[in-house]
């Protein structure tokens, strides 16, 4: 029923990559000055309601309260510069048990964990992968699955997130 957010780390339309780094680089700043880390962040253009969402994570964890302050604030700065297209929905809330990964630094702290990987285009005649994650460099991760390690470039990859045995 919901639409799915499109993630613009790797989305073609050169507009949304720009407007995705420009809501990172004003947002980044006020969730931080909260004393939390803007985890990630999703921008889905709707129709008539577009979606904003941002994922703030802490090594604390993150409380209701941190995720209304944020809202709050994001909120406020979002009014004051309007950067965003017609009208959009803010959510914030926390990366979860099976957070997205993103970023170099996202896949260097979760080596050794379980991962789910998909890619733009295929590596070893395959797009998804669910195994271990074993090395995570600037350029590119090495998962295990089922034994065998592939070398993922972190440019080709669709979305990934943590896969925890629950």
């Amino acid at each position: 029923m919901g639409r799915r957010p499109i993630f613009y780390f790797l989305e073609p339309r050169r507009e949304g990559a720009m407007l995705r780094d420009a809501l990172v680089a004003l947002l980044k700043p006020v969730v931080e000055g909260l004393g939390v880390e803007l985890w990630e962040l999703e921008y889905a253009p709707g129709r008539g309601n577009s979606l904003l969402r941002l994922y703030i994570d802490s090594a604390g964890g993150v409380t209701v309260d941190d995720c209304e302050r944020v809202s709050r604030a994001v909120s406020e700065e979002l009014d004051a510069s309007d950067p965003v297209p017609g009208h959009f929905t803010l959510e914030v809330s926390s990366p979860g048990l099976e957070r997205p990964l993103r970023t170099a630094a996202h896949f260097a702290r979760y080596v050794g964990e379980q991962v789910f990987v998909e890619l733009a285009r295929p590596v070893a005649d395959r797009r998804r992968f669910k195994g271990t994650l074993m090395a995570a460099g600037e350029e590119s991760i090495e998962v295990d699955v089922d034994g065998r390690r592939h070398q993922l470039p972190i440019a080709e990859i669709r979305k990934a997130h943590l896969a925890p045995d629950v």
